[in-house]
C-alpha cells in the first residue's frame, strides 16, 4: 500500500476538557467500542479497583486525575486511530498544548451541568490559533442541569466558534429519554448501563412520524420537533469544509459513563475527521504524502515501565514511511540514529512495530538524545515549528534532603526533559530553580523523584514574578544588564540566558530602560533566530 493510501487511513486526535468533564471516561468508551479493551476502569470509585487505561501512573491513580498525556493506538473500521488523552488540570496545561501540535483534530468534552469552564476556554484558544478542527461532546445528560439551548449559546460565545448540533437530547436528568441524531435521522433510546455497549436505535427519517410519539411520548416528541425546526433556522446545515477549516464545531450529546451517545460520536468522527495534515517547518511546508520520512518529538516520558527504567520519546510521523532499524538524521545533534524497538502504545502497554506512516505516534527508546521539539529526517535539515516552552508562573528552589545527589541530578534532568516543569540554573551559586505553571506540578515532581529515583527533596518558594529569555545584538548592553542584575540571572537547560523579574512593574521598567535587549516570554524566539 502506498504512503498516500496509508496516510488516508490514519486519524490522529486529542481529547481535551476541563477536569472532571468526563474526558478519560470517554476515552475508555472509545476503546471499548473499538474492541481495544474489554473492561473500563473507574478513576474515582473506591468500589471499583480497576484503573483506567490512560491514567497508569501511580500518582494519577491516587489523585484521580490525568497528569500526563497518554497515547493510545487502535483500529476501527479499517482505520488506524491514534488517540491522545490529555491532562485536564490547568497545572499540566503545557503538556496539553504541546500535544495539540501533534494531532490533526480534537474532541472537546463539556460538562452539561457546569457548562464552559475556564480551562475549556484556554484549550479552545489554542485550537483556534492553530485552526484545529473541533468536535464538541456535551456529556452527563443523565444528570439534572440547565437549559441546553442556552448552553449552545454559551458554547458559541465563550469558545468563539460557530456550532452546529448534529444530535439533540430529549429532556435530561431523571426524564432523559435519549438523543435524536440530526445527522443520521435516527432515534437513540437511553438505557442506563455502565457495562453493556448496546443501544436501542429507531430509524426516524421523518420527525412527523408517529414512531417518535410511540417511543418518547407526545410531549417530548412535540418539543423535539420544535427544537429541530429552530436549529434549521438558527444554525443551518453542517458544512464539512467549515469544520475542517476550524470555523464550525459540530456538537453531540450523551453520557459517556452510561455508554450513551459515544458510538454515534465515534462513527461520525471517523466519517468527517481530517486525515494527516501538512506541517510547517523552519524551511518549508511538509506534506504527508512525501516519500522522505520526517517527524518530531512532542513528548518524553521517563520510567514508563518502572521495571526497566526506560525513557520514551513520542514522535509524530509527519511524512513518508518510518522503518524499524533504519538510520535517521537527528537534525539538532547532526547525527544518525536507528531504533531497533520502536513501539505503538495503549497507555502503558506497548507493542513493537516495523513501520509507521503519517499521523502515527511512535515511541522511541531514548538514551537522553532527545528534547521536546527535536526532528528526525532522512537527511534534510528542517525543524518543525510551534513547540515552544512558556514562561513559568511559580518558581521554587530545589533542595536535596538526602545523600543521593546523583539520583536527584539524574531525576530532575529527566523529569524536566519531559516538560512537566522547567529547570533553571542561577548564575550566582548554581542553585537549581524549578519553574511551573501550577502548584500541583511540584507535588508530582517530588513524588516521582522519591518513588522513581529514590531521591528525597523539598522546595523553597522564590519571590519571582516572571522568567524571561533575554537576547540582544548589543552584547555590551546585555553584559552590563547581566552584571547589574547578576542575582536575578540564570540559564535554562539549553544554556540560554534567563532573567527573573520580581514584579510586573520592575519588568516593564527594565524593558523600557534597556531598549536593545529583547525580553521573550516563550522560546519561539529561537525559531525566528534560525530563519
Amino acid at each position: 500500500m502506498s504512503i498516500i493510501e496509508e496516510s488516508n487511513k490514519r486519524r490522529t486526535f486529542a481529547i481535551i476538557s476541563h477536569p472532571d468533564a468526563g474526558k478519560t471516561t470517554l476515552t475508555e468508551k472509545f476503546l471499548l467500542f473499538a474492541g481495544a479493551i474489554q473492561t473500563a476502569g473507574a478513576v474515582k470509585s473506591n468500589k471499583i479497583k480497576k484503573n483506567t487505561i490512560s491514567d497508569f501512573m501511580e500518582i494519577e491513580r491516587q489523585r484521580g486525575i490525568s497528569v500526563t498525556t497518554a497515547v493510545m493506538s487502535f483500529e476501527y473500521k479499517d482505520l488506524k486511530i491514534n488517540l491522545l488523552d490529555t491532562p485536564g488540570h490547568k497545572d499540566f496545561a503545557e503538556d496539553t498544548y504541546r500535544t495539540l501540535t501533534a494531532v490533526d483534530s480534537v474532541i472537546l468534552v463539556v460538562d452539561s451541568v457546569k457548562g464552559v469552564e475556564e480551562q475549556t476556554e484556554k484549550l479552545m484558544n489554542v485550537c483556534r490559533m492553530r485552526k484545529t478542527p473541533v468536535i464538541i461532546f456535551v456529556n452527563k445528560l443523565d444528570r439534572e442541569g440547565g437549559d441546553l439551548l442556552s448552553l449552545l449559546d454559551e458554547l458559541e460565545k465563550k469558545l468563539d466558534i460557530n456550532v452546529c448540533p448534529l444530535s439533540w437530547p430529549i429532556s435530561r436528568g431523571t426524564s432523559f429519554k435519549g438523543v435524536y441524531s440530526i445527522h443520521n435521522r435516527n432515534l437513540h433510546i437511553f438505557k442506563p448501563n455502565m457495562t453493556h455497549m448496546d443501544e436501542d436505535v429507531v430509524a426516524v427519517s421523518d420527525l412527523n412520524s408517529k414512531l417518535l410519539d410511540e417511543n418518547i411520548g407526545t410531549h417530548h416528541a412535540l418539543q423535539l420537533r420544535n427544537d429541530v425546526a429552530l436549529f434549521d433556522e438558527c444554525y443551518g446545515s453542517f458544512e464539512k469544509t467549515r469544520y475542517l477549516a476550524g470555523e464550525l464545531a459540530p456538537v453531540f450529546f450523551g453520557s459517556a459513563l452510561n455508554n450513551f451517545g459515544v458510538k454515534e460520536l465515534l462513527e461520525t468522527f471517523v466519517e468527517i475527521s481530517p486525515t494527516p495534515q501538512n506541517r510547517m517547518s523552519d524551511c518549508r511546508m511538509v506534506n504527508p504524502d512525501e516519500d522522505a520520512f520526517s517527524g518530531f518529538v512532542f513528548k518524553i516520558h521517563a520510567n514508563l515501565d518502572m521495571r526497566h527504567r526506560d525513557r520514551i520519546a513520542f514522535l509524530r510521523v509527519c511524512s513518508g514511511k518510518f522503518e524499524r532499524s533504519k538510520f535517521y538524521k537527528h537534525v539538532r545533534l547532526n547525527t544518525n540514529l536507528r531504533f531497533n524497538s520502536p513501539a505503538s502504545f495503549m497507555g502503558q502497554k506497548k507493542s513493537i512495530i516495523d513501520e509507521a506512516y503519517p499521523g502515527d505516534v511512535v515511541g522511541l527508546y531514548d538514551r537522553q538524545s532527545f528534547k521536546i521539539g527535536d526532528t528526525l529526517t532522512e537527511g534534510e535539515n528542517i525543524m518543525f515549528q510551534g513547540i515552544p516552552n512558556f514562561s513559568p508562573e511559580i518558581f521554587k528552589e530545589l533542595i536535596s534532603t538526602s545523600m543521593k545527589a546523583k539520583q536527584l541530578e539524574k531525576g530532575i534532568k529527566q523529569l524536566t526533559d519531559e516538560g512537566v516543569a522547567q529547570l533553571f540554573i542561577m548564575k550566582n551559586g548554581g542553585r537549581k530553580v524549578i519553574g511551573t505553571v501550577g502548584q500541583l506540578q511540584f507535588e508530582v515532581i517530588q513524588y516521582r523523584l522519591a518513588n522513581e529515583y529514590g531521591a528525597e527533596c523539598r522546595f523553597e518558594p522564590l519571590n519571582f514574578y516572571k522568567a524571561c529569555w533575554i537576547t540582544s545584538e548589543n552584547q555590551k548592553q546585555l553584559n552590563d544588564f547581566c552584571s547589574y542584575k547578576s542575582d536575578r540571572i540564570g540559564y535554562d537547560k539549553n544554556g540560554d540566558l534567563v532573567f527573573f523579574s520580581e514584579s510586573e512593574w520592575i519588568l516593564n521598567h527594565y524593558i523600557k530602560d534597556y531598549p536593545e535587549i529583547e525580553f521573550h516570554f516563550t522560546t519561539e524566539f529561537k525559531l525566528s533566530n534560525n530563519d
